[in-house]
C-alpha cells in the first residue's frame, strides 16, 4: 500500500516502506556506505521512493559521472526539487537527505513565516534547485562540483544508528547535512537580499535573519577569520553561513564536539546547544522561536540496520548522538538485528523491525495506560505528566518499565 503525505503544501514522496521497510535497503556496508551496484535498482530501493535519474536530467547528471539514482520532492505547483545521487551514496543517505529537506518544508502551524511553506517551496522548485549527493568528500577531486546543484557529500551524510551517527566523529564524518540542504532551501525559497533581484517567498523573514547575522558578527557572537568573512561578504553568503551555525546548535549537531566546551561550528559561533542560544545569541535564538522551523525533527527516522542495541530518544550526556537524537519523535528500525528504543517526551511513534525490539521507559507500568488498536498497533501513555508522553508502537514485541516487562 502506497501512502501520500502532503508535507507543507508539499506533495512528498512517502512510502509506506520509508517508515516500516524491515530491510536494508542497500547491498554493502561500509560504515554508513551502503553500495547499490549495477544499473537496474531493487525493489527495496524503488519502494523508499528512488528511482533511476531521469532521461530529462540524465546527458548532465550522467551515468558516466556515477549519478545513479534519483528521487524528488513534489511542490504544490506541480514542479519537481531534484535530489541526485551518485554511485557510493547509499539508499538510506538519499533517504535521510530528502527526508531533512521535507522537515525543513514542512508548515509549522501559528507560525509567524511556517504556518504555510507552499510559498517556499514552489520557490525552490520554480528557481530549478537541484540537490547532488556526490561521493567522497569535499576535496576538489570530484568532477561533479562543476555541476550545477547544491552540493552534499557521501562522507558528511550520517544515519541515524549507522556507526558515524552513534561515533560523531567530526573530524572524519561531521553530519553537514542540515547546513547543505538549509542552503538551498534558504538561497532559493526563503530568498537571501543584498542581490540584484530577490528570488525567494519570504523577504520579511531574510531581514531577521539579516539582522541577527550583523549583530552576530558586529558582536563577535560568530564568524571566523577575516579572510573567510570577506570571501563571505563577497559572495553575499553571510547571512546563509550564519543561519547554518544556527541551526546546528538548535538541533544539537555539535553537543558531543569535544573541540569546545561552549563553542560550536569549529568555534566560529559562540552557542554550543539549543539552551545556551537563549543568552548568547538572543537574536539567533528568536529566529528559531516559532518563525518558521519547528523545534522537533519532524521526518521518521530510519535506524540504520546494522544497529543494535538501545536506540536512545532521550538525552543523555554520556551518549553523545542523544544531543541530537533527544530532537527526533518518529523513528523506524530496519533490518533484522535485535534492537531497541528509549522514548523521549515527544509522543513518540515507534515501528519495529524483524528482530526482536524493546520499547524502554521510565517509570513503573502501573503509572501508564496499555491500550491495543484494531490496526495491530499499541498506545502507552504515561500518566505521569511531562515525561514519557503517549506512544504508538507498532511491531514491537515489548515494553520495558522500571522492573518490569510487558509482553504486546
Amino acid at each position: 500500500m502506497v501512502a501520500k503525505v502532503v508535507l507543507a503544501g508539499v506533495v512528498a514522496v512517502s512510502l509506506m516502506a520509508l517508515t516500516a521497510c524491515n530491510s536494508d535497503s542497500s547491498t554493502m556496508a561500509v560504515g554508513d556506505n551502503n553500495n547499490n551496484p549495477g544499473s537496474g535498482l531493487s525493489a527495496e530501493t524503488k519502494a523508499l521512493g528512488i528511482e533511476t535519474v531521469p532521461a530529462s536530467l540524465s546527458t548532465t547528471y550522467s551515468a558516466a559521472l556515477k549519478f545513479n539514482r534519483y528521487t524528488q520532492i513534489k511542490a504544490p505547483n506541480g514542479k519537481s526539487i531534484h535530489i541526485i545521487a551518485q554511485d557510493l551514496i547509499s539508499d538510506n543517505q538519499i533517504v535521510r537527505a530528502r527526508a531533512i529537506l521535507s522537515h525543513y518544508l514542512t508548515n509549522l502551524p501559528g507560525s509567524e513565516f511556517g504556518n504555510d511553506k507552499s510559498a517556499v517551496t514552489n520557490k525552490i522548485a520554480d528557481n530549478g534547485a537541484i540537490l547532488l549527493l556526490l561521493n567522497g568528500s569535499d576535496d576538489g577531486t570530484n568532477p561533479a562540483t562543476e555541476l550545477g546543484g547544491q552540493p552534499l557529500y557521501q562522507n558528511e551524510i550520517q544515519v541515524e544508528g549507522g556507526a558515524w551517527y552513534i561515533n560523531q566523529n567530526y573530524e572524519e564524518h561531521r553530519d553537514a547535512s542540515f547546513e547543505e540542504i538549509l542552503h538551498m532551501m534558504h538561497d532559493y525559497g526563503i530568498g537571501v537580499d543584498q542581490n540584484s533581484e530577490f528570488i525567494g517567498a519570504l523577504p520579511g523573514y531574510q531581514a531577521e535573519i539579516r539582522a541577527a547575522q550583523t549583530t552576530a558578527l558586529n558582536d563577535k557572537l560568530w564568524g571566523g577569520d577575516q579572510s573567510w568573512i570577506t570571501e563571505l561578504t563577497a559572495e553575499n553568503s553571510l547571512t546563509q553561513e550564519y543561519l547554518a551555525s544556527v541551526i546546528d546548535a538548535y538541533y544539537g549537531l555539535w553537543g558531543a564536539w569535544s573541540g569546545s566546551e561552549t563553542h560550536s561550528m569549529w568555534g566560529g559561533y559562540i552557542a554550543k546547544t539549543r539552551a545556551e542560544m537563549s543568552t548568547e545569541d538572543p537574536l539567533g535564538a528568536e529566529l528559531m522561536n516559532n518563525k518558521f522551523f519547528h523545534s522537533y525533527l519532524t521526518y521518521n527516522a530510519r535506524i540504520d540496520a546494522s544497529f543494535i542495541g538501545d536506540f536512545s530518544l532521550k538525552f543523555n550526556r554520556d551518549i553523545g548522538y542523544t544531543h541530537h537524537s533527544q530532537y527526533l519523535k518518529d523513528v523506524t528500525l530496519t533490518g533484522s538485528l535485535n534492537s531497541n528504543v528509549v522514548v523521549n517526551q515527544l509522543d513518540n511513534n515507534i515501528t519495529g523491525n524483524s528482530g526482536q525490539n524493546e520499547v524502554k521507559f521510565s517509570g513503573k507500568a502501573s503509572q501508564y495506560s496499555i491500550e491495543k488498536q484494531d490496526n495491530g498497533a499499541t498506545i502507552i501513555t504515561d500518566m505521569v505528566s511531562n515525561r514519557d508522553g503517549v506512544n504508538t508502537l507498532t511491531g514491537i514485541e515489548s515494553a520495558v518499565f522500571s522492573g518490569s516487562n510487558v509482553t504486546l
